[in-house]
This record gives structure tokens, sequence and C-alpha cells, in this order.
């Protein structure tokens, strides 16, 4: 299996949102936004910017024609800020001129006046404040106030975790074109295209039969263009209805870094319980999420950190509670795992909490808390298929665990000031948007009358490889060659009422889609083929672009077959609707059956630490992963690997840094750094579970993209690990990312 567009990428020939050839007349466009974290805007000058030769026009909020607001799930965000600004980088105009460098250079000559207020910052301070962006929620199961009584050992702390730059290589932008019917037609680098068009819609006061939102492909991103994608095609649409004429908006990447959202930060509290011999009776937790200034998508990843609030493990009373704090910073938003990560980090925490306290091991603790099938999770579902088990055995034994705890006592008993840490990482991960009316998908696929094939789905892809395996699912079902199947860009106008590709769903849905699709073409050219060659149509199959009768070839190509069926007029043509079976989830009760299934694994890791310079190295990760039984093998390989190393990145390395007035200092590559190949683990051991087919899933395969990313938790318990061998006594903060600076300060606390 080929991922078509290596050799493009190879060649410097791949197309972004910047590199479509732009028409006569094309107009660019930038952005002014707030220089303040919280105010009232008093007045916004434009005169002298308007006189800058090039300009054509600067837009503001009172030009918008229909609402302006861009909120998703709810409706709390302007496209521009019109009297009130709530974080540095937030929209207020826009300029619209001959080139992106006169345009850049009038965003600098339009003067805003603003009458400053206190920015807050640190979402618990909000919460105390009252400013939430929902109510809270719990999810609970037993009775934990019962419970504490029956446990040996209880536990309890704080954990922080920090923001994350998705920092893909492709920055924000849209380029908008005028239609002949007053529509238009935006090209979008957006992980949401249906998203772009509902929002354009709702503010340029169109139907959304007049947007046609075209994606070819992105240049990465991680969650980051799911719903903040939206305001930057729609700003471009907006001024091309302004202006009569084409215009791009491509953001730079110190624009980008300011301006957009990041990965939530967390500020939890937990307490844990434990009978004497390693059961964990009873875990709480407090989640206070820093969503930013206006919701975006964090209601829905807050509600998917109460969803992994126990992660791998059985735990009869589970009280987890999760506020959703509005704070000056801009709009927190999607990233790999959506709030998992955070949840799994706060219960990794405790058990190691606890583990330091009764002095034992915390991968004995996890090992005899792992879910087993029948097992109750706090939300009501019933763990069925669980393999978190397998993943963790198999790991121990193919990778001798043993062996590798030996080894790193050996090592730290020798060495004084360089110390080993070991560590096990189980990852649980259900597979299935938690709003469960995003779990559909539809595909048309052609097959032309020379044989070829192609599908379009509402799939996009940014570089993980879902079109290769697209292709896959329509070559197998029709039983044709793959090189004969191409992937068409994703297009509203194809394919309508797109779900976003996110939460690891994007080849299950539309490849559920096309398979559908494909299989009612097949059907159709099984019977033309049975009544050609005079035979029954359970005797035909369709193998590598041949026409099998009762496994024999014959003179019937897939080629000739295809042309006599056009010729008969057999439609050759399907379009497909996908959803997924049996989820539901009651937001009324907090229970239900949200997941189609879960992914497992499990990863042991090593971490080697400088106790002088707080330096560190990862020396090895073993991974052991369910994935069902593989559509792309290196495909998969690849998601794994990458998605572990951005994990590592976002507990080992990356600092999001915001100042107290809301000044994001992290906001170049210089100050903001993310790993690169000799950060990178020095050995990476993947395997993949086998006899580990997937009944339910697509060709029996499992979702890959976000829960290896969990698999990054195992390396900061490492570090941890490592820092404990050099001072026990140490009372090491349970804070992410541990930079070097942090190990330091965590080392020599005076």
């Amino acid at each position: 299996m080929k991922n078509k567009d290596t050799n493009l990428h190879v060649r410097g020939e791949s197309c972004f949102v910047d590199d479509f050839p732009c028409p006569a007349g094309v107009l660019h466009a930038a952005v002014k936004s707030s220089a303040i974290a919280h105010g009232t805007i008093k007045r916004i000058q434009i005169q002298n910017a308007e006189k800058l030769p090039g300009v054509k026009r600067i837009l503001c909020a009172p030009d918008i024609p229909g609402e302006n607001q861009i909120g998703s799930i709810i409706q709390d965000e302007q496209l521009l800020a019109d009297h009130e600004v709530h974080f540095i980088g937030q929209p207020i105009a826009i300029v619209v001129a001959e080139t992106a460098e006169i345009a850049r250079e009038a965003v600098e000559l339009i003067s805003i006046a603003y009458k400053e207020k206190p920015a807050v910052v640190d979402a618990r301070i909000a919460a105390k404040n009252g400013q939430l962006i929902a109510p809270p929620r719990t999810f609970s199961c037993g009775d934990t106030d019962l419970a504490w009584a029956q446990c040996e050992t209880i536990s309890s702390g704080s954990t922080e975790t920090g923001g994350q730059e998705h920092l893909y290589l492709e920055t924000q932008g849209a380029f908008a074109s005028l239609k002949e019917d007053g529509g238009l037609q935006l090209i979008s680098s957006t992980q949401g295209p249906t998203a772009v068009q509902r929002i354009a819609a709702r503010v340029l006061d169109l139907p959304m039969h007049k947007i046609e939102v075209d994606v070819l492909r992105l240049g990465g991103g991680f969650g980051g263009k799911e719903d903040q994608a939206t305001p930057w095609a729609v700003m471009a649409g907006l001024a091309a209805i302004c202006v009569r004429r084409p215009v791009k908006l491509i953001l730079r990447r110190h624009e980008d870094m300011i301006m957009t959202g990041k990965r939530h930060p967390y500020s939890s509290d937990f307490k844990i319980g434990l009978t004497q011999d390693g059961k964990i009776l009873a875990y709480e937790a407090t989640y206070y999420q820093n969503a930013g200034a206006a919701a975006d998508l964090s209601t829905a990843i807050l509600e998917r950190t109460l969803f992994h609030a126990s992660n791998s493990y059985y735990i009869p009373n589970v009280k987890a509670t999760a506020l959703s704090c509005r704070t000056n910073l801009p709009p927190n938003t999607a990233f790999r795992g959506f709030g998992g990560p955070q949840a799994m980090f706060v219960i990794e925490s405790a058990i190691v909490a606890a583990a330091e306290k009764m002095g034992v091991d915390a991968s004995s603790i996890q090992e005899k808390n792992l879910l087993k099938d029948g097992d109750e999770l706090p939300y009501g579902q019933i763990m069925a298929a669980c393999r978190i088990k397998p993943c963790w055995q198999h790991n121990t034994e193919r990778f001798n665990w043993h062996e590798k705890q030996r080894d790193v006592q050996e090592f730290n008993q020798k060495n004084k000031l360089v110390k080993k840490g070991f560590a096990c990482m189980p990852v649980t991960f259900g597979i299935s948007f938690t709003n469960t009316s995003l779990n559909q998908a539809g595909a048309l696929v052609h097959v032309y009358n020379d044989g070829s094939v192609s599908v379009s789905t509402g799939a996009v892809e940014m570089g993980q490889g879902v079109n290769a395996k697209l292709r896959t699912v329509a070559a197998r079902t029709l039983g044709v060659n793959p090189e004969s199947v191409r992937i068409d860009s994703t297009n509203t106008g194809r394919v309508a009422n797109t779900s976003p590709t996110a939460a690891s769903s994007g080849a299950d849905l539309n490849g559920h889609a096309t398979r559908i699709a494909c299989e009612q073409i097949r059907q159709r050219l099984i019977e033309f083929a049975a009544a050609t060659l005079k035979t029954e149509s359970e005797n035909i199959t369709f193998e590598n672009s041949r026409i099998l009768v009762s496994g024999r070839e014959n003179d019937l190509t897939w080629n000739s077959l295809v042309d006599s069926a056009y010729w008969a007029r057999v439609s050759l043509s399907a379009q497909a609707h996908y959803a997924t079976p049996k989820i539901h989830f009651d937001k009324s009760k907090e229970k239900g059956h949200p997941f189609a299934y879960y992914s497992f694994g499990t990863a042991a890791v090593i971490a080697r630490l400088d106790c002088i310079r707080g330096t560190f190295i990862i020396e090895s990760v073993d991974i052991v992963h369910d994935l069902g039984t593989s559509l792309a093998p290196k495909v998969d390989l690849g998601q794994v690997e990458g998605a572990l190393v951005q994990g590592i990145g976002w507990m080992a390395m990356e600092d999001v840094v915001f100042s107290e007035n809301g000044q994001l200092l992290a906001n170049t590559l210089s100050t903001y750094k993310i790993p690169d190949i000799y950060f990178a683990p020095e050995k990476i051991q993947t395997h993949f579970l086998e006899n580990a087919a997937h009944p339910a899933g697509l060709f029996h395969s499992k979702a890959i993209g976000e829960p290896p990313f969990m698999y990054g938790i195992g390396a900061w318990l490492a570090i941890r690990n490592a820092m404990k061998a050099f001072r026990p006594q140490a009372e090491i903060p349970f804070t992410a990312p541990f930079t070097p600076e942090r190990v330091l300060m965590a080392l020599y606390p005076k």
C-alpha cells in the first residue's frame, strides 16, 4: 500500500491553500487584532491605513451582512470584535489590499484606543470569579463518600498540565472567489468543511448551498483546524463579497501563534483510595479547564476528559467533576487526544502518589487494576472485547520488562550523577465522537466506463494517510487494483453535511460509507456479469481487476465488464451514508454507551537523567498497541511513532508561556521548541497486538490517530522516577511539561 501524496511531497508538487494559482485581480487580506487581553474599544481610526496606496477596503464589524457570530457549540465568539475585546490577538478589522505586504503595512497604521480592564489568565481564579463557559459536569459511579472508610491508603494532591501549540506546517489560511450566482467558493485549510460552510452562511447571510468549501489536503492539523480554521475562511469570504474580487488570507507563523488557541491547560485536584493489596476503591478528581475567552470546542473537550477520568482502570467508586473556565487567552481548542490526555495524566499522577505512600512500584498498582470484560465505566458503558491486559502482558513478555527494570536498578547503583527511570503507561481510549450526532459520514463513488474509480467523502487528508486507507477500502470492495482508484478533494458540493475529520474517526466513518457505496456498485456489476456469463450471481467474484467464475478466470476483465455495463445502462455511481450503530448517551443522567469500541495499548519507557544539568534523554519506548487488523500497517506505524513523540513533547519540552496580562511569550520558533530528531527517543519498538481482529471494524481494523499520543505520559513518569532515584525524599510536583529548568528546580528547591 502506497501513500499517493508521498511522491508529490518530496518533489514539492503538493498543493496547499497558498499554492493554488491565483486568478487575475486577486487581493490579499491581513487582520488587525487586539493589543490588550481585556477591555472596551473606545475608538478605531482607519483613515491613515485607507490612504496607503494599494489598500482597497478596510472591514469592521458593521460591514458584516449577517450575524457577527462564529461560535459553534455555544455562540459566544464574534468574527470581528465590535465593542469589547477578550484576548490579545482577537480580530477587529480586515485590511484588503493589492498585496499581502501592503495589507500588513496598513494594519500597522490602524489606531485603536481601548479602555483596559483586568485580565484573568488562571483557570482557578476564573472559576472563583464565577467565569464559566457552561455549568460544571460530574460523572460518577458508586459512592466515594462511603468508600473512603474502606481504604487502607488515601492520597491526594494537585496537578498542572500546560498548553501545546499545534505548529502545523501549513498555517491557517483560505482563498475566496465569487460565483456567478452571488455565492462563494472557499478553498480552506480546514478539518471541518461543513463547519466553514455553516458559519460562513450565518455570517454572510447566505444559504449553505451558495457556499462551496473545497479542501484538497492540509499541511497538518492535529485538531487546530477543526474549528479554528473557520474564522479565516469566513473573513476571506466576507472580503471577497465586499470588494467583488477574489481574496486570499494566509497567516504568517507569528500571527498564527498569537491569534489561535492551543491545547487546553488544566489545573486539577485528585484524591485516591486503595486497599492494602493495591486495589483502587475510590477516586475523585476535579478539573479546572482553561478554555480561553470563548467556548470554541471546550465543552466537548471537557466531556472527553470526564470519559477518560479513570483511563485503563476499573474503579468501583468514582466522582469526576469538570469546570470549563473563561479566561482572557485565545480560545483554546481541539488537539490530538481532545481532553483525554489531561485526564489520564491526573489518574496516573494519583497512582504515583499512592504508590510512593505505600512504598510500592506504581506499575504494580496499574497492573492490579486494569480493566476486563464486564467492568462498568463511570459513565455506564460496559467494557467488552477488552484487550488492555493482553497488551500489558504481551509488552511485559515481548520486551522483557523485568530485565529492563533490573538493568535500571543496577545502573542507578553504579552511577551517582546520572540516573535512569522506568515507567509503564497503559492507554484505553474510546473511539467515536462523544457528540452522537457527529458519528455519520457520506461517500460518493463513480466508476467510469474505462474502469477507473473516483471516491469523494467528508474525510480530510492532513498527512495522517486517510486517503490511502480510503483507496484501499474502495479497491478491496470492488476487487480492483488500488492504482485504479482516485480520492477526490473534500468538497461540500459533492458530499454534504460532513462531520469534521477528528476524534480518530475519519477512516472509520468515511471508510464505511465508501465500502457501502462500492458494495452497491459491485452488486450491480455482479448481477450484470452473471447474466453476461450465464451463471448465478453467487459464482461471481472480483479480484485484482479480474472477473472470476467459481474462482476461475475467463475472458471478461474488469475494464470490459464496466464498459459493457455502461452501454447496457447499468448505474456505475452510488451514494452512501453510514451512521455508527448502537451508540447513545443521556446527558441528563451522564450515562450511556458513547463509544463504538476502545483502542488499547501499553508503553514501557526508560529515561536517562543528568542530575546536574537537569537534561534527559528518552532511551527507549516499547509499545504494544491494539489496532485490530491494520488497513495500512506502515501508515499506522507512522501514526504511533508521530503521536508518541508529540506526546513526549507535550510532557517534557513544549512550554506555552503567557504573561500575567495575557501576552503570549513563547510566540516564535526560537522561544517555543518542539521535538526534533535529536529529542526523539533513541529507540522506539512498536508491536501491533496479534490475532486481534476487530469484528465490527472497517475490514476488522481500529482507529489509530489519537490513542498513541498518551504514551508520551510514560516519558514524564520515567523522568520522575529517575529524579526520585537521585533524590528519594524530594517533593516533586505533578506538573508538566518537565522541562530541564523544572527538573532542576524540583531537584534543588533551595
